[in-house]
């Protein structure tokens, strides 16, 4: 109980909004709100998936406007990864004064997941505004917060003095990782050219907010913690033969019922301070019965009743333990055969403090099949997430920023159910915050899936409250 406390209170203090920069925001005409459009609809309408796009194309495009703006040659890096063309990314760099000072880091994947347009209502790859919202692929994930750095850094370029603390962009391709033919842009740099990336800390995705009922911010996240994605392939193989002499024993109906028997495995609540804070927290707010559940399992997480009243918000089960999902089935080799092999990729995500091998025991257990395989996926695996430290530094104006834009909505710290490339840069020591601003309804977002948009008003917004928090970090 202490330790929840002391957590708590320490979230609360860090994010106390500092009283010079708690004002309305002046409501003005925002002439400039076009050229960012065009860079955002540009970088939207360029094709980035792993299956045909280009994310090299995407970086030169970005890299054209930030030398239009003033950026010398040598402050561009269009780095391209051996043996993949259609892979590389962007790093960007606007000097500051004080060459002691520990350089602020903006870091955006540019690549977005596949779509398929016979799917969608509306073309995935081109960006429609319609009632209040922009629909496209990466319209939120992740090219509103690539669009809105990179229109950052050109501001403060046009601003025509040098920050005190070096500014650095990279947009990065393929954080999305769906396969394994998926090479991580953050993770190449981390590799094979740190120096680029090298930073005191850095802002990423994974923050943004909830929308309100009535629109408009209902809570602003800023993500300190993170789950750990692992990927495994349940395989069955058999020796097959002709469909005219169907058997029992086949490799579908095998793998079918261990998927079912999959679907029912559910881990234990493991909660830790970030995500105790956040349930306290964001449960206070709520005047409703699944709000005092929250509060009940922060303080007491042993409490099954509350634990089962949270998890049935399906936004706020992933919060509270390991998840693992199937996500892709392969079988069969000819119409006319028996399956000689039938496989699955199970996703998962894993709780701080777990690991992939309790996960896998866990799912060995609940198939409770020798003859189904559960092996390791190829898909390329991230490092297991660190949590960032709850610095004063960089909260404190993060929270402060936020009353200025959004007056009256509360600023909480975060944990992920997925997953960002601020993994790799815990590897080089860079501690990385996904920051909030760019809202959006979980229920209606389209993440990953079909129709994909964010609240125009979240997208304009975010991006002054982007440049004003950048901006800020940059001077101090």
């Amino acid at each position: 109980m202490h330790r929840l406390v002391t957590a708590a209170t320490a979230a609360a203090a860090l994010l106390q909004p500092l009283a010079a920069a708690a004002q309305a925001p002046v409501a003005a005409a925002r002439p400039d709100r076009a050229a960012f459009r065009e860079l955002y609809r540009e970088l939207v309408e360029t094709n980035t998936t792993s299956s045909v796009g280009d994310c090299t194309q995407a970086a030169r495009q970005v890299a054209a406007r930030l030398s239009a703006a003033g950026y010398a040659d040598s402050d561009l890096t269009v780095y391209v990864p051996e043996g993949r063309p259609r892979d590389g990314g962007l790093v960007a760099t606007l000097a500051g004064a004080d060459a002691k000072r520990p350089a602020l880091l903006l870091l955006a994947h540019i690549d977005v997941v596949e779509a398929k347009r016979e799917d969608w209502q509306r073309d995935p790859f081109q960006l429609i505004e319609e009632d209040g919202f922009f629909y496209a692929r990466g319209a939120s994930d992740d090219k509103a917060q690539a669009a809105i750095f990179a229109d950052t850094m050109i501001r403060l370029k046009q601003r025509g003095t040098a920050p005190r603390r070096t500014v650095k962009l990279a947009l990065t391709c393929g954080e999305e990782g769906s396969n394994e033919r998926v090479l991580n842009g953050a993770g190449w740099l981390v590799d094979h050219r740190p120096e680029l990336v090298r930073a005191g800390f850095a802002f990423n995705e994974g923050g943004g907010g909830r929308t309100a009922p009535g629109g408009g911010p209902e809570t602003l996240g800023v993500q300190v913690a993170q789950k750990s994605p692992r990927n495994f392939i349940l395989e069955v193989t058999d020796r097959g033969g002709h469909s005219s002499q169907p058997r029992p024993d086949n490799a579908i109906y095998r793998l079918a019922a261990a998927l079912t028997r999959l679907s029912t495995l559910r881990f234990p609540v493991r909660l830790n301070p970030v995500s105790q804070a956040y349930l306290a927290k964001a449960g206070a707010l709520r005047e409703d019965a699944t709000g005092a559940a929250m509060v009940r399992l922060a303080a007491t997480p042993g409490d099954a009743a509350a634990a089962e009243a949270v998890s049935r918000d399906l936004a706020l089960d992933p919060l509270l333990r390991t998840t693992c999902v199937a996500t892709m089935l392969e079988a069969g080799h000819a119409a006319n055969a028996l399956p000689q092999r039938a496989a699955a990729s199970v996703n998962c995500r894993i709780v701080p403090g777990e690991t992939a091998d309790e996960t896998r025991a866990a799912i060995e257990r609940v198939v409770a099949d020798p003859q189904v395989k559960i092996l390791r996926s190829k898909i390329q695996e991230r490092p297991v997430a660190e949590s960032a430290p709850l610095d004063p530094a960089i909260l404190r104006p993060i929270a402060a920023i936020g009353a200025k834009h959004f007056p009256g909505v509360p600023v909480i710290l975060t944990q992920s159910a997925g997953a960002t490339d601020a993994t790799y840069l815990s590897k080089i020591g860079v501690p990385t915050y996904g920051i909030p601003g760019l809202w959006n309804d979980p229920a209606t977002a389209g993440t990953h899936g079909l129709n994909e948009r964010i609240p125009a008003d979240a997208l304009y917004r975010g991006r002054d409250y982007i440049y004003d928090l950048v901006g800020y970090v940059a001077q101090h």
